[in-house]
């Protein structure tokens, strides 16, 4: 969960960012940086999970004002989208964000971030070898979960 300077920080580069594209600065624009914010920094949703949670919350909020600030937010550098699989996008707070991985269960669906150092050295190596200044990356790890009595796992009907 970000601190009240993070989320002002956002709002800061939001507001700056909206007003370079001439769009308009509205509540609702902001109280999905608040509820993307107020989520833990390793959390991933997804536009129906925010949906429900400001709605849970009082919001009267759309779904479709969700995706459009949602898209806003990618391309302010303040959340960043991942498509995993089958599943729906899902999104993260970018503010903060670290590079990392991802490993998805392919069972319980479960998502964990990972850093591995050797990764920069593969990117480096791999660089080198195809003469690129290689500028980003994408690496999720798909496996079936082992964890006995998984609370992620689904119920069998």
């Amino acid at each position: 969960m970000a601190n009240k300077e993070v989320i002002d920080k956002a709002k800061r580069i939001f507001e700056d960012f909206l007003a370079k594209q001439g769009s308009r600065k509205t509540p609702e624009r902001f109280s999905v940086i608040d509820e993307l914010y107020a989520l833990p920094q390793d959390e991933h949703i997804d536009v129906e999970g925010l949906f429900l949670s400001m709605r849970n919350s009082g919001s009267t909020i759309s779904r479709a004002t969700i995706y459009n600030t949602l898209d806003l937010l990618v391309e302010s550098g303040l959340a960043v989208k991942h498509q995993f699989k089958d599943k729906v996008a899902l999104y993260e707070q970018a503010l903060t964000y670290k590079h990392h991985d991802h490993h998805v269960c392919n069972q319980c669906r479960k998502i964990r971030e990972f850093s591995d150092p050797k990764i920069k050295e593969i990117k480096a190596a791999i660089g080198k070898e195809f003469q690129s200044a290689i500028s980003s990356h994408s690496l999720v790890l798909y496996g079936d979960c082992t964890i006995m009595d998984c609370e992620n796992k689904p119920e069998l009907a």
